[in-house]
């Protein structure tokens, strides 16, 4: 089969280059994200401290800085 000019798919974790995650990065880097904090780290300050979010759909909790969280429902 001809694939030149030819629409495809494929799995991001498939791409060789650039690495999966500057491709993850530059499609969906501006995406929000929505979920539950289950623990906080204890910093000094917000600057220092970082949330423990687990989002639903992912196997493993993410972890962002507490100076990230952009608003709480």
């Amino acid at each position: 089969m001809e694939l030149k000019n030819r629409w495809v798919h494929f799995r991001i974790r498939d791409v060789y280059i650039p690495e999966p995650q500057q491709l993850l990065a530059a499609l969906h880097g501006e995406d929000l994200l929505q979920g539950r904090v289950v623990e906080i780290s204890e910093g000094a300050g917000v600057t220092d401290s970082y949330a423990v979010v687990e989002v639903e759909g992912f196997e493993h909790p993410v972890i962002v800085p507490a100076e990230s969280v952009l608003g709480v429902l």
